[in-house]
């Protein structure tokens, strides 16, 4: 099974209490994706500037992610600079430059059109819905959104919310979008806006997975986060969640309640290993044996059969 992931690659200059670092590869599909590749095929869909490279090319074809949907235009890639204090759960943005992002349309190679997943990382709702449409035929949609697109788009928002089947989302993000400052009620709103699976993250508090009435059954189902000692670089975290959770259910036979439950943890495992280095370095280096490892301990400490 494959996943055609659509969104940015970018390069990010992060400080931390943990140190800086300047220019690495990142942006939202890129944590996604190579969190993704442990568990299925992935193939992206972006745009990127021609400050990106056949070494930024190669960190890909490392992990067997198809990037023959990357376009190449003429300018800089997308670039962002943040940092975090004390705080680790928020990041304090120092600059955002859209450069080739700004004008970015999104184009589905043919070769692609046998993929039966898609997730919609975060872009604008009518680039989403464009690519959805794109791809009809896929079982399954996952996407994400943020505060900004909420904010000033949620006209546009609602109607691409109508044909995603699994949103992840933050806690805050939630409420937001649902105008309720109850979580519980704040999700049902949002499911009745179209998702049939809403995943909200709670950063380091874990996660819970809302599904419609008439679905997966009627009961949330929430996951821990797992303790790290030293967390370096917060910023992908929700990304390669998002990666692990997709990744592992495009790897499984069916679609089901249980499969949706282990996802979550295997999403957490992915955001867990992710926040360890700067960048997507822990990520790059992992092995299955490890990931499995760090499930089990999941598995440990909620007694999941």
């Amino acid at each position: 099974m494959s996943i055609v992931a659509v969104g940015s690659i970018a390069f990010d200059t992060v400080s931390s209490p943990s140190g800086r670092v300047e220019g690495v590869l990142a942006g939202a599909l890129t944590y996604f994706a190579i969190a993704a590749s442990y568990f299925t095929q992935v193939r992206l869909v972006a745009v990127v500037g021609e400050d990106f490279g056949p070494e930024h090319e190669a960190l890909f074809k490392r992990h067997r992610i198809d990037i023959r949907g990357v376009e190449h235009a003429k300018g800089k890639t997308f670039r962002w600079g943040g940092h975090y204090l004390e705080n680790l759960n928020e990041a304090k943005t120092d600059f955002t430059e859209l450069n080739v992002f700004e004008n970015f349309q999104p184009r589905i190679p043919a070769v692609y059109q046998d993929s039966q997943f898609l997730f919609l990382a975060n872009i604008h709702p009518n680039l989403q819905a464009q690519v959805r449409r794109q791809m009809n035929h896929v079982q399954l949609t996952g996407g994400d959104t943020m505060n900004y697109w909420i904010n000033r788009t949620l006209q546009e928002l609602s109607e691409t919310l109508k044909l995603i089947n699994i949103l992840l989302i933050n806690d805050t993000e939630t409420k937001m979008l649902a105008h309720d400052a109850s979580l519980p009620r704040a999700a049902r709103k949002v499911l009745a806006m179209g998702p049939q699976v809403l995943v909200v993250k709670h950063g380091e508090y874990g996660a819970t997975v809302f599904f419609r009435e008439g679905t997966f059954g009627t009961h949330p189902f929430r996951a821990p986060a797992l303790p790290i000692e030293e967390v370096k670089d917060p910023t992908g975290a929700g990304d390669s969640f998002a990666g692990g959770f997709m990744g592992y259910i495009a790897s499984q036979e069916q679609l089901n309640r249980e499969v949706l439950k282990r996802a979550l943890f295997y999403g957490g495992v992915m955001g867990s290993f992710a926040v360890e280095e700067f960048g997507t370095d822990r990520l790059q280096s992992l092995t299955r044996e490890e990931i499995d490892a760090r499930f089990q301990i999941f598995r440990e400490l909620t007694h999941l059969e």
